[in-house]
């Protein structure tokens, strides 16, 4: 089964990341559908389902507060070592404050799974197959302004990751909630 460890995004943040996601330049690719903003905490990839029960038994041993985080400049990721080149690109939103709590869920997990070497706690909201030109595109998305807003993280969630022709399907199979 394809795992992730995932903040789940408000509604009201969402419809802000809509606004912003409509204001992107013209490219070849696909925005994230608004079912999907979420903020990886940790991929797990493909687990064995006799570890599912181990991993939520760790996930509940997690005590964190509530916590406030808010969304902030607009990015990219390339996929390749060098510049940024026209294609595969990831357009992503920075989030504030998630460091600690990916940091508690590594911990708990580092017996079964190898540490996060360089977390960038980032929401992907749109992948980039190709741009007519990458400088102008890369220039209109510097104007777009991102007004902060911030929002109460009150729970992560243990979301299964099913990967079909229409785009990926995300099912919570347990939340944690701040204790």
């Amino acid at each position: 089964m394809r795992l992730f460890i995932a903040i789940e995004i408000p509604d009201k943040i969402k419809k802000q990341i809509s606004h912003i996601q409509d204001k992107l330049p013209e490219f070849f690719g696909k925005k994230t559908a608004s079912e999907n903003l979420h903020l990886t905490l940790k991929f797990l990839g493909e687990v064995e389902e006799s570890k599912i029960e181990e991993i939520k038994k760790k996930l509940r041993e997690i005590k964190f507060n509530n916590f406030s985080s808010e969304i902030g400049k607009l990015g990219v990721f390339d996929n390749r070592k060098s510049k940024i080149d026209s294609r595969n690109v990831v357009v992503w939103l920075f989030l504030s404050n998630c460091e600690k709590l990916q940091k508690q869920i590594d911990e708990k997990l580092s017996y079964l799974f190898e540490k996060e070497k360089r977390f960038m706690s980032h929401l992907t909201i749109a992948r980039v197959k190709n741009i007519k030109n990458k400088k102008i595109f890369l220039e209109k998305l510097n104007k777009i302004s991102v007004v902060s807003e911030k929002f109460e993280v009150n729970k992560f969630s243990l979301v299964k990751s099913e990967l079909n022709a229409e785009g990926p399907i995300y099912t919570a199979l347990e939340k944690y909630p701040a204790k």
